[in-house]
Parts: C-alpha cells; structure tokens; sequence
C-alpha cells in the first residue's frame, strides 16, 4: 500500500514562490508516472502537473505552464513542484498522485492515478 505525504504549503503573497514535495513510502515508487492536482473551494479538482519515471519529460497545466516546475528525486522516493509568481487563483488544496501501471506516460485525468496523498493547503493573498 503506496502511502504519498505532501508537504511544504503556506500563505504566501502574490507574486511569491513555494516548494511542495510529495514523499513516497509502502510501495513502489521509481517507475511510476506522477502528477499534481489541486481543488479549490467550490470547484473540480484539476490536473496541474505531471513527470515521467525517469523525470525526463514533464506536463503542465496550460494556467501554470512557466510558473510551475515538477521535478523527482528517485532516490529519496520525492517529487516535488516548485511554484513561483504565484497568483491569488492558485489557492487550492494540492494533491500528488501515482499512475496506476507502471511506465505510464504523464496524463492529466485524474482516473489515471490510483494512489493519493492527503493534500496541503496552498493561500495566495493579494
């Protein structure tokens, strides 16, 4: 049972920069696709990012595309999302989650991922 703990959500001011991380344990890790979603208050959660096994290839939601940077560490069963000129309309709560097969290319249906984490509160003030 793959268990996926995010962390490193804030407030920040608009214009600022986080980092989420996405730690892995409990299961495999290194050959699956991985992905970002978030859920703002009042809407359907929505793909925001997502890497290869390898992190050789990454996709991003057109509304973050140059903002937003995935990244992997497969050695400490870590992927991350770097966030800069952050804006107010990206408050949500952001998930990570595993791809179902193993190899998986990086999609953005959220029924692609079968494992999830809890989630961390993202606040943009303006």
């Amino acid at each position: 049972q793959v268990q996926l703990v995010e962390s490193g959500g804030g407030l920040v001011q608009a214009g600022g920069s986080l980092r989420l991380s996405c730690a892995a344990s409990g299961g495999s890790f290194t050959y699956y696709a991985m992905g970002w979603f978030r859920q703002a208050p009042g809407k359907e959660r929505e793909f925001v990012a997502a890497i290869t096994w390898t992190g050789g290839y990454t996709r991003y939601a057109d509304s973050v595309k140059g903002r937003f940077t995935m990244s992997r560490d497969n050695a400490k069963n870590t992927v991350f999302l770097q966030m800069n000129s952050l804006k107010s309309e990206d408050t949500a709560i952001y998930y990570c989650a595993r791809s179902r097969n193993i190899y998986d290319i990086p999609n953005v249906e959220s029924g692609s991922y079968d494992y999830w984490g809890q989630g961390t509160q993202v606040t943009v003030s303006s």
